[in-house]
């Protein structure tokens, strides 16, 4: 991992490659999920079927693409006592954590005779994806949480998990079970992006949804962003990306823990380490050198290192904490004396750990706060999936007819002005109506 002094031009060409690197789409990629897209919405069932049949698992069948009640009391009776623990902490963290996020409607009346208002409903059915990763043998348990749990404090009726499955035709029980547990609806045998197009869409088995939201690969990344308009999406997710700010006193141990589990993701991700001190940034150096020899995932983790790694020694933390709200990282970890104290100072982050022991999967896990969270610098103008994103809101408006009469002349010119003339009749008619 190599140490940059920030600012100069050689760290610059680092930050400027950190920031453009991008969500790495190809025109083949694009293509190529445009047509499972297409397929899917013209031929439904037997198109997702056909392509979970061929990448996932020859055992699926249109019968059976619907999770049943017995699979799901099955899956109850295979995982162990202290994983249903931990779950549980997990759900009760999140669900708290979200309630915090609900929105009641309202109404007012700000003059006489006018009321104005907003009705806020839940979308009334919600789309989970879930990846599987290696063959649905280590299931991403906290994308079923992150995605549902919002969706169920929202009140969305109706919440659809797809996930793809094993190889045997099997969802991992410990997918199961923790959509069990946080009350989804209905349970896919599908991913990739057919499992986006059916869920936006729509099949006779799979339901259309109002909103999709959950990580994946690049071409579930991609589907969401060509179905987006047609349905809602949570966001464009990029690579993963941490940025940790230090100070002297920081463990160079836990900086580099914290830097590799983020590198571990992917070859694009990336990982910065910003202090003010040389030690600590030589001593990070050797840390990470030794705990990347340990990784399962050590040659992603030494490629992501290699190419969007880095170390920025600054002259002070000020300096730091401006170079971080300009990247807008996904994940910022504050490892300084009194973090408190810069809180105010954060512009643009996705989510903020405080202190030294606070890394980045409590975050991911059990803490309370959503993971799925802004990448590439949109942080700079979006947020973590919530509870909003499965909420809609409609404007109330009423008028007496004094109330009207009062502003009507206001309406006429302003409609006037933009030269739409029906606007204004639309109102002066009124205004000029004799009552008998």
């Amino acid at each position: 991992m190599k140490i940059f002094y920030y600012p100069s031009p050689e760290a610059e060409k680092r930050v400027q490659a950190t920031i453009d690197r991008g969500l790495g789409f190809s025109k083949e990629d694009q293509k190529a999920v445009e047509a499972y897209l297409e397929d899917v919405k013209t031929r439904g069932d037997e198109a997702l079927v056909e392509y979970t049949r061929k990448f996932d698992s020859r055992n699926v069948t249109i019968d059976t693409l619907k999770v049943t009640p017995e699979e799901m009391k099955d899956a109850l009776k295979q995982v162990d006592d202290e994983f249903c623990a931990s779950l549980d902490r997990s759900i009760r963290q999140l669900e708290y954590y979200h309630s915090k996020q609900t929105q009641n409607s309202w109404i007012d009346t700000p003059r006489n005779g006018v009321m104005v208002g907003q009705i806020v409903k839940p979308v009334s059915a919600a789309g989970i994806y879930a990846p599987g990763a290696k063959g649905g043998k280590t299931p991403l348990v906290s994308s079923v949480l992150m995605g549902g749990i919002p969706a169920k404090v929202a009140g969305v009726p109706s919440i659809n998990l797809v996930t793809p499955p094993m190889e045997d035709g099997r969802i991992n029980p410990h997918i199961l079970v923790a959509a069990h547990k946080i009350g989804i609806t209905s349970v896919f045998k599908a991913g990739s992006a057919w499992a986006i197009a059916a869920l936006a869409y729509g099949t006779k088995t799979v339901p259309k949804v109002d909103v999709i939201v959950g990580p994946g690969n690049v071409y579930v990344t991609l589907a969401k962003k060509i179905v987006s308009g047609t349905v809602g999406i949570d966001m464009i997710a990029g690579p993963s990306e941490i940025l940790i700010i230090a100070d002297k006193d920081a463990n160079p141990e836990f900086l580099a823990a914290d830097l590799l589990s983020q590198a571990e993701h992917d070859i694009m991700a990336s990982a910065i380490l910003v202090t003010d001190s040389e030690a600590l940034a030589k001593a990070t150096v050797l840390a990470v050198k030794k705990q990347i020899q340990a990784l399962s995932r050590k040659e992603i983790a030494q490629k992501s290192i290699d190419s969007f790694g880095a170390i920025m020694l600054v002259p002070d933390i000020e300096t730091g904490i401006a170079l971080s709200n300009r990247l807008a990282p996904e994940h910022l970890e504050l490892i300084v004396k009194d973090p408190f104290d810069y809180i105010g100072r954060i512009q643009n982050a996705g989510a903020l750990f405080l202190g030294a022991y606070t890394p980045e999967p409590m975050g991911d896990y059990i803490a309370g706060p959503n993971h799925v969270l802004p990448t590439a610098g949109t942080a700079r103008f979006s947020s973590a999936l919530s509870v909003e994103h499965f909420t809609k809101k409609t404007s109330l408006i009423h008028y007496s007819e004094a109330a009207f009469k009062e502003e009507a002349d206001d309406v006429i010119r302003l409609a006037q002005t933009e030269g739409l003339g029906a606007h204004a009749n639309s109102v002066r008619i009124r205004k000029q109506e004799k009552h008998n």
